[in-house]
């Protein structure tokens, strides 16, 4: 592990860049922004270290533009409607950030915070206390997020909180990735495979509506591996309201660490699979990214992917789903790892 100075806010704060590496010279790079991953380095087919996470050489750039590139996300992930949840007979309201909807934590969530920071050899803990009420949330909430990168190319990403209090939480990371290597163009033509048999409807805002869909006979079918771009462009009126994939995916394994998504580049050689303790995850194929130049090239819209595993979005109060209400005094712990081969 190492470290150096990454840059400082705009309002002061110096941000630090970790790098984790392991024997054969793959590495990611982490800030404590955010608990941003920066860059994830890993070989190709040919041995060449690709860099196959989108992201900016500045803090500036990462204060400035938006989409949450590589940032840790809460407290709680994907949408809220109408920015208002009830918890114990209590009504919440959260911030609007999203058309009629909450988005991603609200106005400044868990992405645009510095974190404190403890280290191993091979791994890097980030933690912060969320006070009560922050973003209009119940409850003082100690989170950390413990990054590990290891011999096998597997980047680890362990979830822990408490909270004195009993609240919402639905933690997940919004890396993009490009396994082609970030700033080289579409992700269109990379291969996908999601083990999902039913994905959520979404409405004209891209919210969840809480009604479950079968994925067979539709282009959100990606059981059998195939190009993301295949059916992208397809009359249905789902892919019409995102610009694309925005959804969420439900897991069909019932096992503790679940094989979830594989991801992959004819270009490159390079394939990323997908375990989580999650029971869905959120599938974006970067519709709306806007024209930005990245670390080395320009990013446009469809030129990543994120796998967002994850709670279901917009389902505080639907006792149907998985609950993602965090107990005064529980521990929440969940576990997502992205394994790259070649």
């Amino acid at each position: 592990m190492t470290k150096k100075k990454f840059g400082v806010t705009h309002v002061g704060d110096e941000v630090t860049a970790y790098t984790l590496k392991n024997s054969s010279g793959a590495y990611v790079t982490l800030l404590d922004y955010g608990c941003t991953i920066q860059a994830i380095c890993v070989p190709d087919r040919d041995g060449k270290l690709v860099d196959v996470c989108l992201g900016y050489h500045t803090i500036e750039e990462y204060e400035q533009n938006d989409s949450y590139l590589g940032a840790v996300i809460g407290r709680f992930g994907n949408r809220i409607e109408k920015g208002r949840f009830e918890l114990n007979g209590k009504t919440y309201e959260v911030a609007v950030n999203n058309g009629p909807n909450h988005l991603h934590g609200g106005m400044k969530g868990f992405d645009k915070y510095i974190w404190d920071v403890l280290t191993t050899d091979d791994s890097i803990q980030f933690s912060r206390l969320s006070p009560d009420m922050e973003e209009g949330y119940p409850g003082n909430l100690a989170v950390s997020v413990t990054y590990r990168f290891t011999e096998e190319n597997e980047l680890v990403l362990d979830y822990q909180a408490k909270s004195d209090a009993d609240t919402v939480l639905n933690l997940t990371n919004h890396c993009y990735f490009n396994l082609s290597g970030e700033g080289s163009g579409t992700v269109l033509d990379h291969d996908l495979q999601l083990l999902s048999s039913h994905y959520m409807e979404g409405d004209a805002d891209c919210l969840a509506t809480g009604k479950v869909l079968d994925v067979a006979g539709t282009p959100f079918d990606f059981r059998e591996a195939k190009k993301i771009g295949r059916d992208i462009g397809m009359d249905d009126v789902q892919l019409k309201y995102g610009g694309g994939y925005d959804h969420n995916f439900i897991i069909d394994s019932k096992a503790y660490l679940k094989k979830t998504a594989v991801l992959s580049s004819n270009a490159t050689g390079i394939r990323m699979t997908v375990w989580t303790t999650q029971p869905g995850v959120q599938v974006y194929s970067g519709n709306v990214l806007t024209h930005r130049q990245g670390k080395t090239g320009v990013y446009d819209p469809h030129d990543a992917l994120c796998l967002e595993t994850q709670h279901f979005p917009n389902s505080v109060g639907k006792k149907e789903f998985p609950s993602v209400i965090l107990k005064k005094g529980e521990e929440y712990s969940q576990l997502t790892v992205y394994h790259f081969e070649r």
